[in-house]
């Protein structure tokens, strides 16, 4: 027998991690479903949630809490990868702009980006906050 991948547990994390964070995104698209031609807001709530959530999960791991080794490839790169989607927001833009409705298109695709950024930065700083009051 070889010498044990290293690397196997995380793997492992990352894949349970992504289908239980691209369940819950499935999820969302099921009692939200966008109507055809209709903006996608689900995708981009779905986004933006998921960028407010890994700010906060960064700085509680890095800041505040000794996680397991596995936790951030678990919860960072499986659950929330999983959840917050790339490949859904390049579809949703192609059937906008494809279906005649190019300046939403084009809205949507300038929004997300700017949005999820905008979620992370003041999820990081709003937790900063939180974290600093309660150690004053």
């Amino acid at each position: 027998m070889g010498a044990r991948n290293p690397q196997g547990s995380v793997v492992a994390v990352v894949a349970l991690g992504g289908a239980l964070g691209a369940s819950a995104r499935y999820g969302a698209a099921l009692l939200w479903p966008t109507a055809p031609g209709g903006f996608p807001w689900t995708t981009l709530i779905v986004n933006v949630v998921g960028c407010a959530v890994i700010g906060v999960f960064m700085v509680v791991i890095s800041d505040v809490w000794a996680a397991h080794r596995l936790v951030r490839p678990f919860f960072g790169t499986g659950v929330l990868g999983g959840f917050t989607t790339f490949s859904t927001y390049a579809v949703d833009i192609e059937r906008l702009i494809d279906g005649g409705r190019t300046r939403t298109g084009l809205a949507y695709l300038g929004l997300t980006p700017c949005a999820a950024l905008a979620a992370v930065w003041s999820a990081v700083w709003a937790t900063r906050r939180v974290l600093a009051w309660r150690q004053s």
